[in-house]
């Protein structure tokens, strides 16, 4: 019989609330920008399934709007990309792989419509981090901003599970950040990838909480 690698996280909102202290905890909402989530984003037009999007993205919503009341940050991270920037290492695999550059299938270009924010807004008090890659802590000041505020545990949500947000949730816990991932608040275009990586940072990097425990949390959490 193969051994399981890891153990349920299983706390009630009293014991998350300790945890997830608002003098030293922060929202990561990753990529929730039009090109990933709206209907007329390049994904959807690329024929991909979108019917697990809105689920998280509401789930985010509410996430963002708990933060916000308990004054913990909330960090809003977007991909911005251009000609210029674009990856080298990602033009040849796809060049490798027979998969034509195609301008008007890039993502999230800096200036246009696909790059802007889906639903959810940065307010005047909330962060904005900008990045090239799948990355959110490469070549940006993400760690920078989180370390001045004395922030060493994040909530992760946004998009996709299997890329960016995997990706942030690594980077995290390899910078010593304690890390928690509110699974109904992310989402993949394949539910197969989300459950997979959901169960790949649980064995390896992060805590999984939902949404709505996490807000509850920070309702009982003395102001």
């Amino acid at each position: 019989m193969v051994a399981r690698l890891w153990s349920s996280f299983s706390p009630g909102a009293a014991e998350l609330a300790q945890i997830l202290d608002p003098s030293r905890t922060a929202v990561l909402v990753i990529d929730i920008q039009n090109d990933f989530a709206h209907p007329d984003g390049v994904m959807a037009r690329m024929g991909v399934d979108m019917s697990a999007v809105e689920p998280a993205v509401a789930a985010s919503e509410r996430l963002v709007q708990a933060a916000r009341t308990a004054s913990i940050p909330v960090v809003f991270i977007a991909l911005e990309t251009s000609a210029a920037l674009d990856s080298r290492a990602a033009i040849l695999r796809r060049s490798r792989l027979g998969q034509a550059e195609v301008e008007d299938r890039r993502v999230c270009r800096k200036g246009k419509w696909g790059a802007e924010w889906y639903r959810l807004t940065p307010g005047d008090r909330d962060i904005r981090v900008s990045k090239a890659r799948y990355a959110s802590f490469q070549d940006t000041e993400l760690d920078l901003l989180l370390r001045a505020r004395g922030i060493d545990t994040l909530v992760i949500c946004g998009l996709t599970t299997e890329c960016c947000v995997e990706t942030a949730v690594r980077d995290a816990f390899h910078r010593d950040y304690s890390v928690f991932l509110a699974e109904d608040a992310c989402a993949a275009y394949d539910p197969q990838l989300h459950e997979t990586s959901v169960r790949t940072m649980a064995i390896y990097h992060a805590l999984i909480v939902t949404s709505d425990l996490v807000s509850e949390a920070w309702r009982i959490t003395p102001r």
